[in-house]
């Protein structure tokens, strides 16, 4: 059993180490939690709706581990940290958003990566997946000029 096995999957959030290029373990890995995902979505429609249309209520229960999902099965690149908490890679970083039940993501990057640069780019790719997955996903601008998303449950998912 390796080590993931033993503690369970958990999908990269931005601010775990870097994961491998040659990770087709952990590839294989995102790619059955995604599916997992899917089929609990399509499991709990009861209307027989896309899943892939709206977030079922395990999701919106775990927002940033789903948007995290999300993400990493897109193929879109998770930052990482170093052991002493120095960011080592460039890519989304997702944390607690500002609301209850939401998720803020970020494009981080170790200083003089031009992740500033990369952002607005690479955080429309992210709106994108999330949205298409039937999330409510917009693009701010915060301090300092950088951009960020504010991730929601859709609307009908809040009532």
């Amino acid at each position: 059993m390796s080590a993931s096995q033993e503690r369970g999957f958990e999908p990269a959030t931005g601010d775990g180490p870097a994961i491998p290029e040659a990770a087709g373990a952990r590839a294989a890995e995102v790619r059955t939690a995604f599916e997992g995902m899917l089929q609990i979505r399509r499991l709990t429609r009861a209307d027989g709706a896309d899943p892939e249309g709206v977030p079922a209520p395990w999701e919106l229960h775990r927002p940033l581990r789903a948007v995290a999902l999300a993400l990493e099965a897109a193929g879109i690149p998770p930052s990482a940290v170093g052991v002493s908490g120095e960011r080592t890679a460039s890519g989304y970083r997702v944390c607690e958003g500002g609301a209850p039940g939401s998720v803020r993501v970020e494009w981080a990057g170790p200083p003089g990566s031009g992740a500033a640069h990369d952002e607005e780019e690479a955080l429309t790719r992210c709106v994108t997946v999330l949205r298409r997955l039937g999330w409510t996903a917009l693009l701010y601008r915060g301090p300092r000029r950088r951009r960020f998303i504010e991730v929601e449950p859709p609307p009908a998912a809040r009532s």
